[in-house]
């Protein structure tokens, strides 16, 4: 766990990097200090579970084992990518890996979800399907849509609501009254949970728990996961969203950086020392230069392929 968060951290902060060089393409919407909702909750999923993410899925799609090079050649635009370059940050797609798809249209992927869910349920392999969204869609009308669906049908989907508190600029606490946004399951007649979204033991130990009724037949469960994005809304966000948010706020939520909680927990567990975790941050900055070698090296499509890989009605 604590090395797939160190693994989205550095690959987020490369990321800011290159974004500000002109290297990356299209907008940027980092996962830095949401680390422990992804992680997790796919800790919690075997190789051939599902996920659906968001316009915020690089951490989504590193937890779930994607790989740093195919991932950062696709956000770089280059053939090589999971994508072959077309989808960029908020398209990218594994079905190998379980990774049905990202989406940039907020609660898009709450109705997919359940369609992946009823195919598991028809197909009775036993597997799950982990949505992730955020607080802002939970307003949607596809949530609601798709939480009375699922729980109808009692399909096998855990929904992930990564409540980092702003929809945009938007505080949760302005769009919604409820204080917690998990309650809205009792009106679909669907369990539910409140994890601490900067621990990742405890979104591990929600999520497993759902999962678990999942498999058993027992139908959804709603996962609230109380987060915060470091950074801002997207990259250019005006002082990682200060205009917003005060400096002291970002403070309080800082302090609670889920990579040095889990590392103090390991050390004093005795389960690594701090060298062994240093040794383990360096192998991952090295990891993802790598990554961004191979996208730099990678070749772009080419213009004549323009139109293929699309549907044509």
């Amino acid at each position: 766990m604590h090395r797939n968060m160190l693994r989205i951290r550095r690959f987020e902060e490369k990321l800011a990097e290159e974004n500000a060089q002109g290297n990356i393409p299209g907008l940027l919407h980092l996962y830095v200090g949401q680390e422990a909702v992804a992680v997790g909750a796919c800790s919690a999923l075997g190789k051939d579970d599902y996920i659906t993410s968001t316009h915020r899925g690089h951490g989504h799609c590193i937890a779930k084992g994607g790989d740093l090079p195919k991932m950062m050649a696709e956000l770089f635009g280059k053939e090589t990518g999971y994508s072959k370059g077309r989808g960029g940050s908020m398209h990218i797609a594994a079905p190998d890996i379980g990774i049905v798809g990202c989406s940039g249209i907020a609660g898009a992927g709450i109705p997919i979800a359940a369609g992946v869910g009823l195919s598991i349920k028809l197909r009775k392999t036993n597997q799950v399907c982990v949505c992730f969204f955020g607080d802002g869609a939970s307003n949607t009308g596809a949530f609601h849509e798709g939480m009375n669906l699922t729980a109808l049908w009692e399909l096998p989907v855990i929904y992930v609501i990564e409540n980092n508190q702003y929809a945009i600029s938007m505080p949760a606490s302005k769009s919604t009254k409820l204080a917690n946004l998990a309650d809205r399951a009792a009106a679909y007649g669907m369990s539910n949970a409140v994890a601490d979204g900067m621990d990742v033991l405890s979104v591990y130990a929600a999520v497993s728990q759902a999962v678990a009724r999942a498999r058993r037949g027992e139908g959804p469960t709603l996962v609230e996961c109380k987060t915060y994005r470091f950074r801002g809304h997207h990259e250019g966000d005006p002082k990682r969203g200060e205009t917003y948010r005060t400096r002291q706020e970002m403070a309080e939520w800082e302090a609670r950086d889920p990579i040095p909680r889990l590392a103090e927990r390991i050390i004093t567990g005795r389960i690594a020392t701090r060298a062994e975790l240093d040794a383990i941050n360096q192998e991952t900055i090295r990891e993802v230069e790598d990554a961004v070698a191979f996208a730099k090296e990678s070749p772009s499509p080419k213009p004549e392929d323009v139109a293929s890989y699309l549907f044509v009605s």
